[in-house]
């Protein structure tokens, strides 16, 4: 079997850019706050394709299907409840929609399942790990997985057991340090580092977390301990609410492209940008990331 275009890049020692923020971007182009993207995926199909072309047009080399919150476990409740099947195949009809015509490779993007495993919280590990070979094989069609936003090694475990139960496909595990050097749940980026190492992970990410020092910082960190690839997305700085009640991201495209790079520098291989980076910001990520080239 030939080698996957995602790894085969990656041992060529390329530099990618992964897309931006698709939350907060589709939020500013009307998505109700409170309301997930695949909402959307399933109602208003053209705005989830105009957004991963407008990340393609700013230099996307990877972008991430809406696919966050589309998990048997997190869509319990919602309007889509029983639908992980359907929610995520269309994610991944839309997602090639839009890469058609381009060499874009296209993530399976899924989430934490929002509820904690046992003895924090009601999860049994079965359940987490179930969820995710649920929502993975039904990510079918992607060029590779993203499990990202993690937080708890448990849950991270259960994933990847979960996911590499249905497909090989190439898979990267990218935590969230919102703590600013650690996880909610204590974790810092050499244990999360090390752990992963010894699993049957292809790439080891941090994305959102806080302020782009600290997120620098832990990249830093993480690169002391793993010979592994590693994905950065971090956020556009923390956002504060202005009068309007409407949330702003000071860090601007040119800001944020400035930094790119020192996280280069630093040894990630594929960068990107979380909450608050628009297409406007990985415009300038993208310029950053050509002129290494």
């Amino acid at each position: 079997m030939s080698e996957q275009p995602f790894l085969s890049r990656l041992n060529n020692r390329e530099l990618l850019v992964a897309d931006g923020a698709t939350g907060t971007t589709l939020i500013a182009r009307g998505l109700p706050s409170g309301s997930t993207s695949e909402t959307w995926v399933m109602e208003r199909p053209e705005d989830i394709i105009q957004l991963h072309k407008d990340f393609i047009s700013a230099g996307a080399d990877i972008i991430l299907t809406s696919t966050f919150s589309a998990s048997s476990i997190r869509l319990k409740g919602s309007q889509l409840d029983g639908k992980v099947d359907v929610v995520n195949r269309k994610a991944v009809e839309l997602a090639k929609a839009a890469v058609a015509g381009t060499e874009t490779m296209i993530a399976g993007s899924l989430g934490p399942v929002g509820q904690l495993l046992k003895p924090y919280g009601p999860l049994e590990v079965e359940d987490v790990r179930n969820a995710y070979a649920e929502q993975c094989h039904s990510l079918s069609g992607a060029d590779l997985v993203v499990v990202e936003t993690q937080f708890d090694l448990g849950e991270v475990k259960a994933a990847i057991q979960g996911i590499r139960s249905v497909t090989d496909l190439p898979l990267v595990v990218s935590l969230s340090f919102d703590r600013g050097k650690r996880t909610m749940m204590g974790i810092s980026p050499s244990q999360a580092g090390k752990e992963l190492e010894q699993l049957p992970v292809d790439v080891i990410g941090i994305n959102c977390g806080r302020s782009l020092e600290e997120n620098l910082q832990n990249l830093l960190e993480l690169r002391q301990v793993t010979t592994k690839p590693i994905w950065f997305k971090p956020n556009a700085g923390l956002p504060h609410v202005d009068a309007l009640g409407t949330t702003v991201y000071e860090i601007t495209p040119e800001i944020m492209g400035a930094q790119v790079p020192l996280w280069l520098d630093a040894g990630a291989q594929i960068v990107g940008g979380c909450c608050g980076t628009s297409p406007d910001h990985l415009k300038q990520i993208s310029k950053r990331v050509k002129a290494k080239l």
